[in-house]
């Protein structure tokens, strides 16, 4: 009975992205509990500098042979949340991401490297604005080890064929998660 009770508490974690078998694991020296007004958008009302964090991450699973990187706030009152940034098509040596890499024109983003639609209308990093008075939002910032070296996609890919084609194809992932919220 205890084994079944640990199998079925590890799946649950495992489904959550709470704990990877593979010890894949992401960090940043720029995140914190709470966002910085680094990370926050710069637009809409919020008055941030809407520069991406460093993103590091190790131990990626074997045979991974690209990477995808995704931000988003599951909280925003739209009723299927907010993406703010996603890169795909990151070459499978690549160890992490650089500050301001969300920002196309900058050229920081590894080579190859594709940003897509996000839900503000654009590629690229998008930081955090969540409507003023609402409870502090979640930012969630996740990588995922694929096990094909490209999706075939541009710039104008929707967050949904993105995710779509993530889920036939990852080997692992891993995530930090991040608040911040507008009085």
């Amino acid at each position: 009975m205890k084994r079944l009770i640990a199998v079925a508490v590890l799946a649950i974690c495992l489904s959550f992205g709470s704990i990877d078998a593979h010890g894949f694991t992401l960090t940043s020296d720029d995140l914190g509990i709470q966002l910085s007004q680094a990370q926050v958008y710069s637009g809409f009302g919020c008055t941030g500098s809407n520069i991406s964090p460093v993103l590091k991450w190790t131990k990626a699973p074997a045979n991974t042979k690209s990477f995808v990187v995704t931000v988003y706030d599951p909280d925003a009152p739209t009723g299927h949340g907010w993406w703010h940034w996603i890169i795909f098509n990151i070459p499978g040596d690549t160890t992490g991401l650089k500050a301001d890499a969300g920002n196309p024109s900058k050229k920081l983003a590894p080579p190859g490297s594709v940003q897509s639609m996000t839900d503000f209308g654009k590629p690229g990093f998008g930081g955090a604005c969540p409507p003023r008075g609402d409870k502090p939002h979640r930012y969630i910032f996740t990588v995922y080890a694929l096990s094909m070296p490209k999706l075939e996609f541009d710039e104008t890919a929707s967050p949904a064929t993105i995710e779509s084609a993530l889920n036939r194809n990852i080997l692992g992932k891993a995530s930090l998660t991040s608040h911040y919220g507008r009085k």
